[in-house]
């Protein structure tokens, strides 16, 4: 038996294509898609995808080297590239300190670490319920009719008054 080899056939070579591992799918960097993924595994993104993304009730992960211009949906969502696009989630959006985002964000929960870049309207609803609907439409930003937060502060006697000359306003105490 010594000194003996066998000889191999047929060797499947992979492919680098999305690759499931467990629960999750991986798109690795090399790969870019355009158009509607849909699933019901989580899904982690370091290549290109221009489109809509649906994963109900599973996490989607936009590593540091994923490339996303996408309406997403998702029960959870971890972004560590760049996203520019609209988000529903039914849980938590995390946004780490190497993301670039630039959209909108609807979710129950929002983290965003120091040095992310974010360029968002954000809606928390940490009460909502319902499953997050799939829809074509974009997310519409709500008519607020907020008060600005800006400007100099008005309190009543203040600035009401004429303006005092300096010298005759310290002159009044002596």
């Amino acid at each position: 038996m010594l000194g003996k080899s066998k000889e191999v056939k047929d060797v499947a070579v992979p492919v680098s294509r999305p690759r499931a591992t467990g629960e999750k799918t991986i798109i690795t960097k090399d790969i870019s898609i355009e158009g509607k993924i849909r699933g019901k595994e989580d899904l982690v993104i370091e290549g290109t995808v221009k489109g809509s993304i649906q994963l109900e009730g599973h996490h989607l992960t936009i590593g540091p080297n994923g490339q996303v211009e996408a309406e997403v949906i998702a029960e959870n969502l971890t972004i560590s590239g760049r996203l520019v696009g609209n988000i529903k989630a039914l849980g938590k959006v995390e946004i780490t300190k190497e993301a670039n985002f630039n959209g909108e964000i609807r979710a129950k929960h929002l983290s965003v670490e120091d040095g992310a870049y974010l360029k968002a309207m954000i809606e928390l609803d940490p009460h909502h319920k319902d499953k997050a609907e799939p829809t074509d439409e974009p997310l519409k930003q709500k008519d607020y009719k907020a008060k600005p937060t800006y400007g100099p502060l008005k309190q009543k006697g203040y600035g009401d008054e004429a303006p005092h000359d300096l010298a005759s306003v310290s002159d009044k105490g002596k």
